[in-house]
């Protein structure tokens, strides 16, 4: 299965992406397919040997639309920010040359309102030339003339919309289509009628026909509907804020070291293993390790943290931060689309574009809106007719029916709203990776926590050296030799303490690890291990006399190593991992957000007793296997818990995925951040805290948007189908009711800005 993006053009409601979302779903060998109305995007999953991107993009093109391969991710990430941009221009243009044309209509069609309602003064010009039943067929061909400009530049209304009608997929285009076609059919038939009133002498009929022409409704119509699209294009271009921001942070040169001399290079052509030279004030390029000098660096671009971070010889470097005061150089170790930033607008742009479970709902409706308002229009001018009611009556209720109702609020209502949650996280550190997971984090309710490296630093230090039946010396060197082969959190401390204090090595043979337990190998051919309570009772190797030891240190809220030599109990040694200064903070929080905060741990049930004691934790699980913190997540699901689980460890990757959303702390494995929804960059628990508020957030304005796009599409068409003219005499204006259709949809939008002020 491969996963590939592509661009999609032409579409302009929910009804055309849940169109070219239907016909490319159906292709053998299409997994999945996801269509963004609010990037003109389509994420497409499948499988090659089936289908290929041609096939897809033939069905596309079958369905009325546009589409090409967005050339395998290597297309500029700044691509659909630059097209919005283009497209809100030309909207623009179209506007302000239909606003030229309708004013002078609109004034030469409604002048004797002015002049009877404000008694305002007309020109004599308008009153010998326009004014009278004899001026009947120059006051209707003169509107005629006028509106003609304003068909022809927005006749791509017309065009996409009776070619969507005739494909038997209509859209909002065809709403729009055939409401002003029917206001400019009826307004030609209404010429004729003038000219043959005034032929024949049936001076009544050009009267009374002067005054229906219905070509300022028309013109009125396609230049709201155009302000609309307008603004909305704007809206839509703030919602990608945060992104573009981000793509803007991207250093486009480098200097980099090549025979001695530093040279300025574009970013595009730095390999693994560049030496890599950076002023103060200079953007960092690509991911790498310092060789020489120090610094501080500002990392809020990619952390949302606004303290500068000090670097030296060693550590590592970001791309896209900035280097604030020293001069350093570092050697490259990430490049391309490798690099921590570029993995990071990749993140965000495929989650703008994914959709939310509840988004399905409002694509189910927009399938079948459109068809259904033509539906409803046409019976409801049937309905009037029958009744009774003047054609320009009838004419004038189905117009409004077609042109109030909007699609278009539906469609958006979910994507505008996901797109600025998660640029919002990613501005505050959050990478969030999926509509799905924005949208279940908010019903979370029992939060899972690894403790190293989560609760704690993830840093251990060893604490005490207890000796049982061996020196300290003969412990320390057996605890040295056999953890330097290990790779776990605590055997690290023990290496860094006994390097430290010129600890003697000896080689170790026949090494091997025991998963959850510990380690063994043979020094001078003597069987050695290092482990936990459990490993050493497992060989038979424990002696009560360490009991009394162990629970000292455990309540002290330190780790106990044990070592083993020969058959006996060497001794203890006991590492301890500082809590990180945010962790109450973050419990305290979670308790007030009524979710459940559960501990679990691999270690022993006393070290963990007095970590959950510190911190009032409501429950902990200890001396889990890394192989069962899936089954304990998989219990409290089965309890009918909605569970988020929080790690940054190996071990902790078959939990992140089985929990309904896994948080991945940023600093650990990339396994863990692969298997994980969302990466907390700056290793924060607060910052999971921020990620379940944002997520309701988000919930709370998608609902809201959701409302005002039924409630309005639900008291707007019964308004402009004549309902309430019965008994309250209320009847809509086409004019009107394309007003409101243009504004619902920047309504939506705008709410959905609003999540622009969210504050961690």
């Amino acid at each position: 299965m491969v996963k590939e993006k592509f661009v999609v053009t032409g579409m302009s409601c929910s009804a055309c992406s849940a169109h070219v979302e239907k016909a490319v779903a159906s292709l053998k060998g299409v997994k999945a397919a996801a269509v963004s109305l609010l990037t003109n995007s389509m994420t497409v999953q499948y499988d090659e040997a089936v289908v290929s991107a041609e096939e897809i993009i033939a069905a596309v093109k079958k369905s009325g639309y546009g589409a090409s391969v967005e050339n395998a991710g290597k297309t500029k990430p700044s691509h659909h920010s630059s097209a919005r941009a283009d497209e809100g221009q030309e909207m623009k243009i179209r506007f302000i040359v239909s606003l030229c044309f309708l004013i002078p209509l609109m004034y030469l069609s409604m002048y004797h309102m002015f002049w009877e309602w404000f008694r305002l003064p007309v020109p004599s010009a308008i009153l010998q030339y326009f004014h009278g039943t004899e001026n009947a067929a120059v006051f209707a061909l003169t509107q005629l003339l006028l509106l003609l400009p304003i068909v022809f530049i927005n006749f791509g209304y017309f065009t996409r919309g009776f070619r969507s009608l005739f494909r038997g997929v209509p859209n909002m285009d065809s709403l729009i289509a055939i409401g002003s076609a029917a206001a400019i059919v009826y307004g030609i038939f209404a010429l004729f009628r003038i000219g043959y009133g005034l032929g024949h002498g049936e001076f009544a009929v050009a009267e009374h026909y002067s005054m229906e022409l219905y070509f300022e409704s028309a013109g009125t119509i396609l230049t709201l509907i155009t302000l609309g699209k307008y603004l909305e294009t704007k809206s839509k271009g703030r919602t990608s804020e945060a992104i573009t921001r981000l793509i803007g942070l991207a250093p486009k040169t480098a200097l980099v070291v090549r025979d001695g001399e530093e040279q300025e290079v574009p970013v595009e052509t730095i390999s693994l293993g560049d030496l890599i030279a950076v002023k103060p004030g200079t953007s960092i390029p690509v991911d790498g390790v310092i060789e020489s000098g120090s610094t501080n660096v500002d990392e809020s671009a990619l952390t949302g943290e606004s303290i500068p971070v000090e670097k030296k010889v060693g550590d590592s470097v970001l791309s896209a931060t900035i280097n604030r005061t020293g001069y350093i150089r570092f050697r490259a170790t990430k490049v391309g689309e490798d690099t921590t930033f570029s993995q990071i607008v990749r993140l965000v742009e495929e989650a703008s574009a994914s959709k939310a479970p509840i988004a399905k709902l409002a694509d189910k409706i927009s399938g079948i809106f459109v068809p259904a308002v033509i539906l409803i229009a046409v019976l409801a001018a049937g309905v009037w007719l029958f009744m009774g009611a003047t054609v320009e009556f009838a004419l004038s209720i189905g117009i409004s029916v077609l042109v109030i109702s909007c699609p278009c609020a539906l469609g958006l209502a979910t994507p505008v709203a996901i797109m600025v949650g998660t640029g919002k996280g990613a501005e505050n550190g959050i990478l969030i990776k999926s509509g799905e997971a924005l949208e279940t984090a908010h019903s979370v309710d029992t939060v899972v926590l690894d403790k190293t490296g989560t609760i704690t630093q993830g840093c251990p230090k060893v604490t005490d050296i207890l000796p049982l039946s061996a020196n300290k010396e003969q412990l320390l060197t057996v605890a040295y030799s056999l953890e330097r082969q290990s790779e776990h959190p605590l055997a690290e401390a023990v290496v860094v303490y006994a390097e430290e204090n010129g600890v003697p090595f000896r080689e170790v043979e026949a090494f091997q690890a025991k998963f959850g337990r510990g380690v063994s190998g043979k020094l001078d051919d003597v069987l050695c291990h290092a482990g936990n309570e459990a490993y050493m009772r497992e060989l038979g190797l424990w002696e009560e006399s360490a009991f009394q030891v162990m629970e000292q240190i455990s309540d002290e809220g330190k780790t106990p190593l044990l070592f083993a030599g020969g058959g006996r109990l060497l001794g203890i040694i006991a590492v301890a991992d500082t809590l990180k200064p945010t962790s109450q903070e973050a419990i305290n929080q979670f308790r007030n957000l009524g979710v459940e905060t559960v501990m679990l741990t691999g270690d022993n049930a006393r070290t963990a007793e007095a970590i959950r004691r510190k911190l009032k934790i409501p429950q902990v699980i200890a001396e889990v296997l890394p192989q069962d913190k899936e089954r304990k997540i998989a219990e409290f699901q089965a309890q009918g818990h909605r569970v988020a689980m929080i790690g940054d460890g190996v071990n902790d990757a078959p939990a992140l995925t089985r929990a309904d959303v896994g948080i991945a702390i940023g600093a650990g494995s990339d396994v863990a951040i692969e298997s994980a929804d969302i990466v907390l960059v700056r290793s924060d628990l607060l910052d999971a805290v921020t990620a379940i508020k944002l997520s309701r957030a988000v919930m709370r304005n998608i609902r809201q948007n959701l409302f005002w796009a039924f409630f309005y599409n639900s008291i707007g068409i019964p308004l402009a189908a004549g309902v309430f003219f019965v008994w309250l005499g209320l009847k809509l204006n086409p004019m009107f009711a394309a007003a409101a259709m243009s504004l619902s949809s920047v309504c939506v939008v705008i709410n959905a800005l609003r999540l622009k002020f969210f504050r961690r």
